[in-house]
């Protein structure tokens, strides 16, 4: 039977210009909606807020989660120290 192969390192991604693109695409969309189509029906507006939102609500997530990976990474690294090297 063949070694299972190591998992690939993870890849590194810019979450935050994604979302923050997103969440620009959601604004204008929300001024196109207002200026230039002007519906009857509240709906596509509300769906336009409900964008901006979860983009916010996304920027903050994913600034967290970068804050607590960098704070794991120092531990992760002491630890690894602190372990006798094996030859």
């Amino acid at each position: 039977m063949s070694e299972r192969r190591p998992d690939p390192m993870p890849l590194r991604t810019r979450d935050t210009l994604t979302i923050l693109v997103g969440t620009a695409l959601w604004v204008i969309a929300l001024a196109v909606v207002l200026l230039v189509v002007r519906p009857a029906d509240p709906r596509p507006v509300w769906v336009c807020v409900a964008g901006i939102g979860l983009g916010l609500f996304g920027i903050l997530y994913i600034r967290r989660r970068d804050a607590r990976m960098r704070e794991s990474v120092p531990a992760a690294a002491e630890a690894d120290e602190s372990e006798p090297r094996r030859p």
